[in-house]
């Protein structure tokens, strides 16, 4: 190939994204020479090579490459994290159950475990992207609860062949908010009436746990899930095969991770409401390489789940937008521009991720 027309002028330009495997390669060139950033999934440097240009003797140019020593530079980015509370406990059935039984050993009601073999097949659906894909894997996480393990049970069932999971991971930290001991029914009420009252973030159960708690102890597992993303271990041997993250766990645990994933405000997650029982919550990996709730979900969910149309707006462009759009509030999309404007709203509600340049170049001129 001759490299000659590329170099007409002494700035340097974007020629192209060559993706291989799961590296991206930014080839941007200069008058002289060009540097090849290697970015992995997920927008992190892996490193340099230098690509240094000699003229030939017909006007060509030959290319020498001298890649920078570098370990571990590929990432391999779960394409999904989907959150899944547990199906209908006893304890959700009937509370009196927990004045004898130990919460943590609450198990599903009969209506919980038709749940949760509901939830097992609607996920196996969302993987395999309604059966079209045989290109993937799961790893799961689970709360030690005996109602968020049987849940994990029914999900797997049959459902997921023993080749298609990486492993089950029993994680401690997303457990269940800690009420005390043996409850009394009167003293529970009692207790989430006071919490209404004083902010739920904050309130702190009498010999047991505020959210602040939980929020604290899910903060810190979600960071050892980062470390474990960005160095590899999640056990995949195949890096070409989709990964998934499945975690089990309950309602107020599930709104405290996506808190911390998304930088949510006290004030955010109070206007949050929990999710019912076998609900799940799919993160997936946008165009950007942000995790996004709007990759998977429609508007009107996320609206129902009480997000602001600010932290709307926010899933938008972790999906869809560029990282310069990310760094600058003037390109959020405006609520009058964006959303009533038949030709890109109704579009995007409905398909929820066509003709995305079509939408963000229309968002950046209408910014």
């Amino acid at each position: 190939m001759n490299f000659g027309n590329l170099f007409g002028g002494g700035s340097a330009n974007l020629l192209e994204v060559v993706v291989v495997g799961n590296m991206k390669f930014h080839i941007c060139s200069g008058r002289f020479e060009m540097i090849i950033s290697i970015v992995a999934r997920g927008g992190h440097s892996g490193g340099t090579a230098m690509v240094a240009l000699h003229g030939g003797s017909r006007g060509g140019y030959v290319l020498k490459i001298k890649v920078n020593s570098m370990k571990n530079t590929e990432k391999y980015m779960p394409k999904r994290i989907i959150l899944v509370r547990h199906g209908e406990s006893e304890g959700n059935e009937d509370e009196e159950v927990l004045e004898y039984v130990p919460n943590y050993k609450i198990k599903l009601s009969n209506k919980g475990i038709q749940q949760a073999d509901n939830v097992g097949s609607k996920i196996k659906k969302v993987i395999s992207e309604n059966g079209e894909s045989e290109n993937w894997k799961v790893l799961f996480y689970v709360s030690p609860s005996e109602r968020t393990k049987q849940t994990l049970e029914r999900i797997i069932g049959e459902k997921f062949p023993e080749d298609k999971v990486i492993g089950l991971k029993e994680e401690c930290r997303l457990r269940e908010q800690h009420f005390g001991n043996f409850q009394e029914l009167e003293k529970r009420k009692k207790i989430k009436r006071n919490r209404n009252r004083y902010g739920k973030f904050f309130y702190r159960v009498p010999d047991g746990e505020s959210s602040a708690d939980v929020y604290d102890r899910i903060s810190s597992f979600v960071e050892t899930l980062w470390r474990e993303m960005e160095t590899n271990r999640l056990n995949n041997k195949n890096p070409s095969e989709e990964v998934n993250l499945i975690i089990v766990s309950h309602g107020l645990t599930i709104l405290l991770f996506l808190m911390k994933w998304f930088n949510w405000t006290v004030e955010q997650f109070d206007g949050l409401s929990n999710p019912k029982n076998c609900e799940h919550r799919v993160l997936q990996l946008g165009c950007n390489g942000e995790y996004s709730l709007a990759m998977h979900h429609k508007l009107e969910e996320l609206r129902a789940w009480g997000l602001s149309e600010e932290m709307i707006h926010d899933q938008i462009f972790r999906a869809y937008g560029t990282k310069n759009n990310l760094k600058s509030t003037i390109f959020l999309p405006k609520s009058d521009v964006f959303f009533n404007d038949k030709e890109n709203s109704d579009g995007f509600r409905e398909e929820n991720g066509s003709n995305t340049k079509r939408k963000l170049a229309y968002i950046n001129q209408k910014a």
